[in-house]
């Protein structure tokens, strides 16, 4: 909505007025509580506001007919601003628009009190009125909209012999070590939102058989062609098969399996599909510009990155690649939105390192930035959920009755 007003009462001794608007919302017991302040206008009996944005739930709790009173002040610097007047108006009224309805008399009762010729302190017009519906990640979910979950997992030397109780890959017979409970917890999470469970899971930074030669995106089945495991447990069955027949190497490059999963997601951008990629690591990396190029053009598909950090290490590049306090740029480009979200597992495990503490926060963390970063795609490209299909009825047996 956006308001101005014309011939406030001057207030001011020297100058005219520094008029502002609040507006309240009327509660069930008669009483207001306040839910918008416009900007001063300095200096002026005419000011015209910025538009501004506000829910209809904070402006009339949904109800179109419930009263919506505006107050007019004087700005004073010392905090005492001076009442100028009020109106009272409905979400109703004003969703006319622009019309002669939505132009208000200000009134000042005490004044009105007073003097007989008083007829207002002058007037404040709408001058624009829109309204959005906001949608919800759910409601593309319901329309359809897949999630596809790709898993990367880090098979660099730094993670430490998986003979060596104190690697992160270690093959302890009796219990996950510290990539396969990571893995377990956040991908029991994620399966839920992937229709089909079949999960791309990748490895990279390690040297591969018969020849050894290095790889940054191998399919942990052995199958390039078909790198999907069925579920997390299948995921979990090919991370363990590969750690006894790949070598860890490195260096740890993130860039070919972002680049990997940006390769898909740049062929179907009509919102049907949306890619997650979790990158499970030790957080050491090597190609921290090639990364950054492709966090900034991966950030124009409808693509987000999971990075789950193991282990002790100081995870400053991946809190730089999380992009939450400043934006991911890469030769002066900046990304386009924020698409990387960073967890360090650590956090979330006890003293012995052997069980999360709670699954509920884990989950609550992993999958806190997804639903704005998919949003932020689909309003950015101007998609629209698709209509949920209507629910599935049994269809009904009608007996056929011969007359």
């Amino acid at each position: 909505m956006q308001f101005c007003a014309n011939k406030l009462d001057k207030k001011d001794f020297f100058g005219k007025s520094d008029p502002f608007l609040v507006f309240y919302r009327s509660n069930e017991d008669g009483s207001f509580t306040i839910c918008h302040k416009t900007e001063v206008v300095k200096n002026t009996l005419n000011p015209v506001w910025q538009a501004f944005k506000i829910s209809v739930r904070a402006l009339c709790n949904g109800d179109y007919d419930r009263t919506i009173k505006v107050e007019v002040y004087d700005w004073d610097r010392d905090g005492s601003h001076d009442f100028i007047g009020e109106f009272t108006t409905s979400y109703r009224e004003l969703s006319r628009g622009q019309s002669q309805f939505n132009v208000y008399e200000v009134v000042n009762p005490k004044k009105k009190g007073k003097k007989k010729k008083y007829s207002n302190s002058g007037t404040v017009t709408l001058l624009s009125f829109l309204v959005e519906t906001e949608v919800s990640f759910l409601d593309y979910i319901k329309g359809g909209t897949q999630i596809n979950f790709t898993v990367a997992i880090d098979f660099t030397a730094s993670n430490g012999n998986p003979a060596q109780p104190t690697s992160l890959h270690y093959m302890n017979p009796y219990q996950l070590n510290a990539y396969g409970m990571a893995l377990k917890a956040v991908g029991e999470i994620v399966q839920d939102y992937d229709s089909d469970k079949m999960f791309p899971a990748l490895g990279f930074g390690a040297k591969l058989p018969p020849d050894g030669r290095v790889s940054h995106e191998f399919a942990l089945n052995g199958n390039p062609q078909n790198p999907y495991c069925d579920g997390i447990e299948g995921v979990m069955e090919a991370y363990y098969r590969s750690l006894k027949s790949v070598q860890l190497y490195g260096p740890t490059n993130f860039a070919p399996v972002i680049n990997h999963v940006a390769r898909y997601a740049s062929s179907v951008k009509d919102g049907s599909q949306y890619f997650v990629l979790l990158i499970v690591t030790d957080g050491v990396i090597s190609d921290m510009a090639q990364t950054k190029e492709s966090i900034v053009n991966a950030s124009k598909l409808p693509m987000s990155i999971i990075i789950v950090g193991v282990g002790p290490a100081e995870f400053d590049a991946m809190v730089e690649l999380d992009g939450d306090d400043v934006r991911v740029s890469s030769r002066g480009k900046y990304a386009e939105r924020d698409i990387v979200q960073f967890v360090p597992f650590r956090d979330y495990i006890d003293r012995s390192g052997n069980h999360v503490l709670s699954m509920a926060r884990l989950a609550k963390d992993v999958l806190a930035e997804i639903p704005e970063q998919f949003l932020s795609y689909m309003r950015a490209r101007g998609i629209k959920p698709s209509p949920a299909p209507p629910p599935y009825t049994p269809p009904t047996h009608v007996l056929q009755t011969q007359i």
